[in-house]
């Protein structure tokens, strides 16, 4: 089932949690709805479901209008971060509730919900644990046991609100594998909402990010990541770096002329002395030993961490011109670091291999 969202508006009170939203979600597409606390993913999330109403705007599956239709005629599941199961029924139970409370015209027969039920827990690999509690269950077997009951009524849509958010590191990273595998297997539409972006990146079609009751940018995974389309964007989506310059002509200039460095940037290549944002990843930029006439951001490292391959630098310019939050992160391999015989309190110079920039909004 496909579904279009259009202009929708949402305030509570004088709060606007969204403003002018429009989207469209493809049938059989695993769609994320990524962005920090407050941003509106999960009132959108809602209005989606029937669980909100909004203020203005539409909402339609396949075509059909749905903004008013009440939720329990929109043929969608739920999966929410807290579980939501019943503690008294058994695994078996709690999936075969929604069946069992479905209009006696629709409700299929015992021996058919037992068929269900059972085929149900063994896609989501716990048919072993039917007749135990929740409280008997692990957060990711309680989760998994959610999601099978949220299947059990055949939605068209499938909604989860950060379905992994209550879960440890480690059980978060085999549940976004295994609902990856799952959402291949069923096809069916689903949109989940996370703050988290390395989830969003690891197991949706596509990301929608989000900010301020805003939508910033949709696209693959990939091509959020390469391309981010705002300021907010890039500094959303994994460690940056964010450094303050001027633009002039096709170049931005970081920092001071004897401390600093200029970086070709032919996409502004009307600037004329902007002020301007260059965002560089810590992957992006090359740490060298520093001898004097280097032409870099010159740094001292003050913090170094290594773990497994990668080694995390923490470098103070000596010049903090143009610098934004006083330190710099680089990321090197750890054989890099081990065999450039890098080290704490020594002087490096550092140059970006690429950059992100972006004209500051404001008059120069």
């Amino acid at each position: 089932m496909s579904i279009e969202i259009r202009n929708i508006h949402k305030n509570f009170g004088s709060f606007k949690a969204l403003d002018n939203v429009s989207l469209d979600i493809h049938s059989g597409e695993l769609v994320a709805l990524l962005g920090p606390s407050g941003c509106g993913k999960t009132t959108l999330l809602r209005i989606i479901a029937g669980l909100e109403t909004a203020d203005q705007g539409s909402i339609h599956f396949s075509g059909e209008e749905t903004t008013h239709v009440h939720v329990r005629e929109r043929q969608v599941g739920f999966v929410f971060q807290h579980y939501a199961l019943f503690r008294h029924m058994t695994v078996f139970e709690n999936v075969a509730f929604g069946l069992r409370m479905k209009p006696r015209g629709q409700r299929p027969s015992e021996a058919q919900i037992q068929t269900k039920v059972h085929d149900l827990l063994k896609l989501v690999q716990l048919d072993w644990l039917s007749d135990r509690y929740p409280s008997q269950l692990s957060g990711g077997q309680r989760q998994r046991i959610a999601l099978a009951r949220a299947l059990a009524v055949e939605p068209k849509v499938l909604l989860l609100d950060e379905p992994f958010g209550a879960l440890d590191a480690k059980v978060r990273k085999e549940l976004r594998r295994w609902l990856r595998r799952l959402h291949e297997e069923l096809n069916v539409t689903s949109i989940f909402v996370t703050h988290d972006q390395e989830e969003a990146l690891e197991v949706s079609d596509r990301v929608v990010l989000m900010n301020q009751g805003r939508i910033e940018q949709v696209g693959s995974p990939q091509e959020v990541w390469d391309h981010p389309a705002s300021p907010f964007v890039y500094g959303f989506l994994g460690d940056v770096n964010l450094f303050h310059g001027r633009a002039h002509e096709g170049e931005v200039q970081i920092g001071e002329d004897h401390h600093g460095v200029t970086l070709a940037t032919p996409e502004h290549a009307q600037a004329q002395n902007a002020k301007a944002l260059a965002y560089v990843r810590p992957h992006d930029l090359d740490v060298k030993p520093y001898t004097a006439g280097d032409i870099g951001i010159v740094a001292k490292l003050t913090r170094a961490i290594v773990v497994g391959p990668i080694a995390r630098l923490e470098l103070e310019p000596l010049d903090k011109t143009g610098l934004n939050g006083g330190i710099i992160e680089a990321h090197l391999s750890a054989a890099q670091f081990y065999g450039q015989g890098i080290t704490e309190g020594q002087t490096y110079v550092i140059t970006p291999k690429k950059a992100s920039v972006f004209i500051a909004p404001q008059a120069a």
